[in-house]
């Protein structure tokens, strides 16, 4: 063990781990990429976040960058959850509930609890947090928070920012920040501290001062990007008052650690209406999101039957596509939700959607029954089936992942991500969330072989040209991490990016933070990191399924 891992086991009450294996373990998430740590951290307070943070401040300080990553699940796709120095890893010791306020619908929490664990209890008292993300029931709030993650119910409740109060948030330094938004009087004392938070208060105010009209001409209309610090432009309002939160949220630990959180929580109705409806090509699913748009569901998915017909050669049937096929040719599925809690609403809306789509689809299914509209609901995990292929060291990596594109064009692109598969001699379905307009489409690569390897940034540098292309956002989920950190950036005003660059220097002036982290790369730095193991079986059963 090395004279820095014996100097914080002496100095906090967790464990501070050099042992091989568990570095190894801690070299990758569930991106393509992997990073030796020097130590895995596991804190058992704030505290000890702020000692290691202190720590690595003062090394910093005569020149030595001791790294740290925040950590919980490690489901991060993009590489935000590795790093070469500390792992700060969450999910051992922060994982207590402290408190639930169920008159302000509040709940207090560190960030190592799971999105699972957390709904779990939240269920007892009829409440949930709607944005969690498919990796809920194992991946962490604090991951989720740092991604801005989003979920099959983002489209109608919004992603994790929405459900975000306050943070409490371990700064480089050491110092501990409470977020919450203050009031101009507040702002003016805090900007008067004479202590690191008090520079970041006169920073974060001097930037949304001197830039007020490109964060409300370009950052704040992006709506559907979420790489960068785009929460900047939901930081002061016009009354003069200040919140940090939505700065971190979506950071990647690239501001702050996060060590504790209030969520604010919402009434949940168990009793949910769930249809699918088929159609003979994606220019007829446009149209019914168009026109179930209009009906306000909770859930709006789109899924291209390439993806049944995969699933089918491997012996997987769904009695609504297998009815469906019996009707004629099947281009593209779509599946809704109503999650009024008045029956009669449901109800009223299903009828709609019946009569609107008379005479335009192959097949229709409304169902109420709680068991037969989770066997619709479970078409959606078709996507999950050709994310794991059969073939011998053959993966599905999530490389272009979460890309928003407006519906409107969402043919057109469709069709150009089809030429883009075609020219790579490979298949990349898509399918997606309707209602946020966020598509994902998973190649199937051997990562051993030199050729597939040089594929993945060749597919990144063309996919991001085709979203541009058609008004679209790379990173229109999550975040983009290492990997795609130079792609988003291409999408950038050099006004943007000159801004994004000065609230991070604000936050972490020696450089600590996770670097790497939503900083553009060298492509051969990140040819160097790339896995040769990917194994979709590390994910199986957790990465993928609901």
């Amino acid at each position: 063990m090395s004279k820095v891992a014996n100097y914080l086991n002496e100095h906090i009450a967790g464990e501070v781990i050099t042992n091989s294996a568990v570095l190894k373990a801690f070299s990758h998430d569930a991106s393509v990429l992997s990073m030796t740590p020097e130590m895995v951290v596991y804190p058992r307070s704030t505290n000890d976040i702020r000692k290691i943070a202190r720590f690595s401040w003062q090394l910093a300080e005569k020149g030595h960058v001791l790294a740290i990553t925040p950590r919980g699940g490690g489901t991060d796709q993009t590489g935000a959850a590795i790093g070469s120095g500390v792992i700060v890893n969450t999910t051992a010791h922060l994982t207590s509930i402290f408190e639930l306020d169920t008159k302000q619908k509040l709940i207090r929490l560190q960030p190592g609890v799971t999105f699972g664990a957390l709904n779990s209890a939240l269920l007892l008292h009829g409440l949930h947090i709607p944005s969690y993300p498919a990796s809920g029931n194992y991946s962490t709030v604090g991951g989720a928070i740092a991604n801005n993650a989003s979920g099959i119910l983002s489209g109608k409740y919004g992603d994790t920012k929405a459900w975000v109060s306050q943070l409490e948030v371990v700064l480089a330094s050491g110092d501990v920040l409470q977020t919450g938004r203050i009031s101009k009087r507040e702002l003016n004392r805090k900007k008067g501290l004479q202590t690191f938070e008090g520079e970041i208060y006169r920073g974060i105010d001097s930037l949304v001062t001197d830039n007020q009209e490109l964060i409300e001409g370009t950052i704040a209309s992006d709506v559907r990007d979420n790489s960068g610090y785009g929460g900047i432009a939901d930081v002061k309002r016009k009354d003069g008052s200040m919140d940090l939160t939505p700065l971190f949220v979506g950071s990647q630990g690239t501001l702050g650690v996060i060590s504790e959180v209030i969520m604010k929580s919402e009434f949940c109705n168990s009793q949910v209406m769930v249809g699918a409806a088929a159609f003979h090509s994606y220019d007829g699913a446009r149209d019914a999101v168009d026109t179930l748009f209009d009906l306000e569901p909770s859930i709006l998915e789109v899924i291209d039957a390439r993806l049944f017909a995969s699933a089918l050669e491997r012996g997987k049937k769904y009695a609504f596509y297998d009815q469906a096929l019996e009707q004629g040719d099947v281009g593209a599925v779509v599946i809704f939700a109503f999650d009024e809690f008045s029956e009669r609403a449901r109800r009223k809306k299903a009828k709609k959607v019946t009569k609107l789509f008379k005479d335009k689809v192959v097949s229709l299914e409304i169902e109420e029954d709680h068991d037969e509209a989770q066997t619709l609901l479970a078409l959606r995990e078709v996507s999950a089936l050709a994310l794991l292929p059969d073939e011998k060291e053959a993966s599905a990596p999530a490389i272009i992942d979460g890309a928003y594109i407006p519906f409107q064009r969402f043919e057109d692109f469709a069709s150009a991500v089809d030429a883009l598969a075609k020219k790579h001699g490979i298949e990349m379905p898509l399918y997606g969330h309707g209602l946020e307009s966020i598509f994902y489409a998973r190649p199937i690569l051997h990562l051993r072989k030199v050729g597939d390897k040089q594929k993945i940034f060749k597919l990144l540098d063309e996919y991001t040209t085709l979203v541009s292309a058609h008004g679209g956002h790379i990173i229109g989920e999550a975040g983009e991490g290492r990997l795609k950190a130079s792609f988003a950036a291409k999408q950038y005003d050099a006004d943007v990016a000159a801004l994004f660059s000065a609230i991070r220097t604000i936050f972490d002036p020696l450089g600590t933070l996770n670097p790497g982290v939503k900083q553009s790369a060298d492509l051969k730095q990140l040819v160097s990191q790339l896995r040769t193991d990917f194994d979709t079986a590390d994910f199986a059963g957790k990465a993928y399924f609901n």
